[in-house]
């Protein structure tokens, strides 16, 4: 047999909190943080830091934002978190400072060992560093690191590190260019 779900097992403590908070957590998600208003930033700010969160000064966080446990969150100073963005948090997702990810986009912490029947599930880190730009409707694997200044293309399938200061598009993901600052852009461009 390939796969036989009937011996699943969630390994004790997966969720990071009991049962009792996860689905706290979801209901007021579902209401409060959802329902709120559209520049309340800092009340679902202070929903997120109540439930363990760590979110920096200044984050922009959609109310259509879907965020599995709060509590393996990180978000950085100035940051920005898209319409309908999905953070699931199996493991940690540690977003950096400036950083934007854009709407629809997907942070997929964790996933499943498809080698043994049991399909055991698994939580990986993903980072996305300071100054980075996810944009829309991109999917970010487990474990993956976005470097300092990155920008990823829309609709990137993204599965494994990318560079800092570069450009990186498509499906797979791949580096294309660098990602030049606007003054340097110029000389540049003035020069050739």
């Amino acid at each position: 047999m390939m796969q036989d779900l009937s011996s699943f097992k969630m390994p004790e403590g997966f969720r990071g909190r009991s049962a009792f908070i996860v689905g706290l957590w979801w209901i007021v998600e579902a209401t409060l943080f959802r329902h709120s208003l559209r520049r309340a930033d800092g009340f679902r700010r202070w929903l997120l830091q109540l439930f363990g969160a760590r979110v920096g000064k200044e984050v922009i966080i959609r109310s259509t934002v879907r965020i599995t446990y709060p509590w393996k969150i990180t978000i950085g100073d100035h940051s920005w978190i898209g319409d309908y963005t999905e953070l699931y948090s199996l493991g940690e997702i540690i977003i950096g400072s400036n950083t934007v990810i854009s709407q629809h986009s997907y942070l997929c912490g964790g996933d499943h060992d498809y080698r043994l029947p049991d399909f055991p599930i698994r939580s990986r880190t993903i980072r996305v560093e300071d100054e980075a730009w996810v944009a829309c409707h991109t999917f970010i694997a487990p474990g993956v690191t976005i470097g300092h200044g990155a920008v990823i293309g829309a609709r990137s399938a993204v599965f494994e590190d990318m560079p800092a200061k570069m450009v990186c598009v498509g499906s797979p993901c791949r580096p294309i260019k660098p990602r030049l600052p606007e003054p340097v852009l110029k000389f540049v461009e003035s020069a050739a």
